[in-house]
């Protein structure tokens, strides 16, 4: 595989040839890099693929460019359901009693108490929010366990188990409800064919929306 940037009008673009393609494609990611790849073409076929891709193109970057990352000042504010709450706040009271044991002027602890408060937090919630839906649903799941991620929402094992992210809890509470039903999804459809996309709009009517918005958010961690 090969890579090198090129440019189209004014916009740079990483692009990433790898011979085993059968197609082209080409992301935008939340930070606003455009990537393509391809199998081996031509100089003009690149140029006439972004030539009629360009408007969607700019469309996403547009959506990047209205959706920056959130992201809190440390000890003074926390992020939780898409809302930033001063951490004198009853939702930060947890967190206080964290930063009152640490050593204040060093970061790396700090980071550890709002990862400690979040997962807690996060724990509270989803927790409810899944057994919530899960009745709901007449489904069950195995365990239920919370990680900090990078890349993903949440997954759904074939045993049943479900992985929450603990990010989760800094988003609106629309969409993580769309995440839980997503997963909770998974225990009767293990891929996303529409027989799983019709079972999560009948608990979540605009979940394709929501999904899209969900693709476009960057929180910044």
């Amino acid at each position: 595989m090969s890579t090198n940037k090129i440019r189209f009008n004014d916009l740079e673009i990483l692009h990433l040839c790898k011979p085993s393609l059968k197609n082209s494609y080409i992301s935008v990611k939340k930070n606003g890099d455009i990537t393509l790849k391809t199998p081996r073409v031509s100089e003009s076929y690149i140029e006439n693929l972004l030539s009629k891709r360009e408007s969607w193109i700019r469309k996403q970057l547009k959506i990047v460019e209205e959706n920056p990352p959130k992201i809190h000042n440390l000890q003074d504010e926390v992020l939780l359901f898409g809302e930033l709450f001063s951490i004198d706040s009853d939702e930060a009271s947890e967190l206080r009693e964290y930063l009152k044991k640490i050593d204040i002027s060093k970061i790396d602890p700090i980071l550890k108490c709002y990862d400690k408060y979040y997962r807690n937090y996060a724990k509270n919630y989803l927790t409810q929010r899944a057994e919530h839906y899960a009745k709901e649903m007449s489904l069950s799941y195995s365990d239920i366990k919370f990680r900090k991620m990078r890349s993903r929402w949440g997954s759904c094992s074939s045993r049943g188990t479900i992985t929450f992210n603990t990010e989760l809890i800094k988003i609106d509470k629309k969409l993580i409800d769309f995440v839980v039903v997503h997963e909770l999804a998974h225990l009767v459809h293990m891929n996303h064919s529409k027989k799983f996309h019709d079972l999560v709009s009948q608990y979540i009517p605009d979940s394709r929306a929501l999904n899209q918005e969900l693709k476009h958010l960057s929180l910044g961690f």
